[in-house]
């Protein structure tokens, strides 16, 4: 995985006048936590107090499971790690959710230049992010070439239900992008369950809908960027929206007094090295707003802001000064402050 995600759920107290018909008192917020994708979700639902959320959590728990079958690179019979060892380039009829997820990352992929680039998992390996070690020497150029001839989106085709490669080594990672598909997964079970107000979690990634028992809306924080504390640098009301934040500020490493970070920019197959540190993506869909903080993070403070701008993206981005940390918000994210 070539991104780290950290939000904080904040509940923060404000008196709305928003209120549940039939009063509070017969509701209250049921926690659904377990693990999955090598993390954990967290669920909050507002429920009947004799709602029995166990048929439920098991009807998830099945989902997330299916959802790792089809996409994990870390089980080797799912099904994308089945399609990244073959050297066919014949087309293979992938599963729904597989299509789903995939038809999104070369969408965002295509919009954002190649700066979300889900073929990029060997340099990510190369520079010790991934399931391998970390290298002891900084890659040489003779390495970085060799492994970026082997990556590219342009070198996977989905066409309807048939993925397919022309570069026989072709690897495809989906993490950038499967959590936020495994929020909006649960998510749209939960509504289909008649629930309608909710909070789901899963390594970060979060979608939100209605209120709290209370009546309040759910708040939420974003971590300030700095890796000796663990503290809420802004406080944003999603309303019935997903968020996403990817930063570079705590997966990292240094080799002789410099600093590596965990996103490699596909188009120099190097770690990022800009004063970018982190962006957060208010939007419906927890998977397009997961790709869509990776794909700016890669891009840069001033890059990141204009491709928001235009494509009419709310988007919260905080880069580092020698004073500190400059945010830059794009007007469609305004609304959502505190």
């Amino acid at each position: 995985m070539y991104k780290f995600k950290s939000l904080i759920i904040a509940f923060v107290v404000l008196c709305l006048s928003a209120c549940f018909p039939g009063g509070e008192l017969d509701r209250h917020e049921a926690l659904l936590q377990g693990p999955t994708m090598g993390t954990t979700y967290n669920i909050k639902l507002v429920v009947a107090k004799d709602f029995d959320t166990q048929p439920l959590q098991a009807e998830i728990d099945v989902l997330l499971k299916q959802l790792n079958q089809e996409m994990s690179t870390y089980i080797p019979d799912s099904e994308l790690s089945r399609f990244n060892r073959s050297d066919s380039l014949a087309p293979v009829a992938v599963s729904k959710g597989l299509k789903r997820v995939m038809a999104e990352a070369i969408r965002l992929g295509e919009l954002s230049g190649g700066k979300l680039d889900v073929t990029v998992g060997p340099l990510v390996n190369l520079w010790g992010f991934g399931p391998d070690y970390r290298p002891e020497t900084v890659p040489s150029e003779q390495q970085l070439a060799l492994t970026r001839s082997r990556i590219g989106l342009d070198k996977l085709q989905l066409n309807g239900g048939q993925l397919s490669k022309s570069e026989p080594s072709l690897y495809v990672d989906l993490s950038t992008i499967a959590k936020g598909y495994g929020v909006d997964l649960v998510a749209e079970h939960i509504e289909s369950k008649g629930i309608m107000n909710y909070l789901v979690e899963i390594g970060g990634e979060m979608r939100l809908k209605g209120f709290k028992h209370t009546g309040e809306l759910w708040h939420i924080a974003i971590e300030k960027p700095v890796t000796t504390e663990r503290a809420v640098h802004q406080v944003i009301v999603p309303g019935d929206n997903a968020v996403a934040t990817s930063g570079d500020y705590r997966n990292y490493y240094e080799v002789d007094g410099q600093r590596f970070s965990h996103i490699i920019d596909p188009a120099t197959g190097k770690p990022i090295n800009h004063k970018l540190v982190s962006v957060t993506v208010i939007h419906p869909s927890s998977m397009t707003a997961d790709g869509l903080s990776t794909a700016m993070m890669v891009m840069g403070e001033e890059q990141a802001y204009a491709f928001a701008s235009q494509n009419d993206i709310a988007a919260y981005i905080i880069s580092k000064t020698d004073d500190g940390f400059k945010e830059q918000i794009t007007v469609k994210f305004a609304p959502y402050l505190k």
